[in-house]
């Protein structure tokens, strides 16, 4: 494979008592050099199963001494004490856990059965999900947003190894209406989630690995495997700029990287006396430079593309594309 060296790399790494220590410590940060965001990486390149499992299993152990299994939308549902950046994950997070741990071989459900009920249960009026706590709050607007329901909608959609509940199937169809009604490619029209609308203006430029960012691949291929799983119809009107777009930039189907998902990010850092300090710099490793090459032709998300041409062939209202 063209990615071997840096692929086995990362695999040593994981296999590395320094990447078992800084997971049984953490199971998020720092970004970008850390356990996590090498087994991210190594899932959306297709090499899920070529984590280790010990750090498989040193990661569920982590994610589940977690003290904060709700999210947090009240004062009084943060304890005293509790790190709101450290113990308190978001959606977008787990929703990309439960994906690549599922991918793996764990059961979920079982090993972590207080993730699948907080998909459920966060979801807002129109579909979508917020990894901002205050959006839970406002009254006279549905403030949901597009990172924040990507990855649990796909969790869902591929990660549920038997028939959906009446409430799985609820949940698919409003977050598929949600990605419908945005046209795949529209930022929250209101006043809450206005900076949405400018982070929106960078959905065309596709990034990998995206980690838990948003790009118009991603949500268009998330709405065809739901029009493939449920035999249901995607309206022309619902994914003709998107489609379009793609269409007529990558017309030879050779998809290239537009952006970093980790551009300008910075990090947590534990500090030498064990505080983690934000805002450090982050840092990366071989496997992610080597993949995120802006410009460069993406195999992965080329190989999105056809897939998702075929599945739109099928299941909507435009013709061949």
């Amino acid at each position: 494979m063209k990615y071997d060296s840096e692929i086995q790399s990362s695999i040593d790494y994981l296999h590395s008592n320094r990447a078992l220590e800084a997971v049984d410590s953490d199971a998020y940060w720092p970004k970008w050099h850390s356990p996590w965001w090498h087994m991210l990486l190594l899932h959306e390149m297709g090499e899920t199963k070529r984590i280790p499992k010990e750090m498989i299993r040193r990661y569920v152990a982590s994610l589940n001494r977690l003290p904060l299994k709700i999210f947090p939308i009240q004062p009084e549902d943060m304890p005293e004490g509790v790190d709101p950046y450290r113990e308190s994950p978001c959606h977008c997070q787990l929703g990309n856990v439960y994906q690549v741990l599922s991918a793996w071989g764990v059961d979920v459900d079982k090993e972590a059965p207080w993730i699948r009920p907080w998909f459920l249960r966060y979801q807002m009026a129109d579909g979508g999900l917020n990894c901002d706590n205050d959006a839970y709050l406002v009254k006279d607007e549905c403030p949901s947003s597009m990172v924040g329901t990507i990855s649990v909608f796909e969790a869902v959609l591929l990660h549920t190894p038997r028939p959906w509940t009446r409430e799985e199937k609820h949940f698919l169809d409003k977050g598929a209406k949600f990605l419908m009604d945005r046209k795949l490619m529209l930022g929250s029209s209101t006043k809450h989630n206005a900076s949405e609308r400018k982070s929106a203006e960078q959905w065309t430029k596709l990034c990998f690995p995206r980690f838990y960012l948003y790009d118009v691949l991603r949500g268009l291929s998330a709405l065809a495997l739901w029009a493939e799983k449920t035999n249901q119809s995607i309206p022309k009107e619902s994914i003709s700029d998107a489609t379009n777009f793609l269409s007529q930039y990558f017309p030879d189907g050779n998809v290239k990287i537009g952006r970093h998902s980790f551009e300008g990010v910075g990090t947590l850092l534990p500090s030498p006396t064990g505080e983690w300090i934000r805002k450090q710099p982050a840092t990366f490793f071989p496997l992610l430079e080597r993949v995120s090459e802006i410009g460069s032709v993406s195999p992965f998300l080329s190989k999105q593309w056809s897939e998702t041409k075929q599945r739109i062939l099928s299941h909507s209202e435009i013709g061949p594309l």
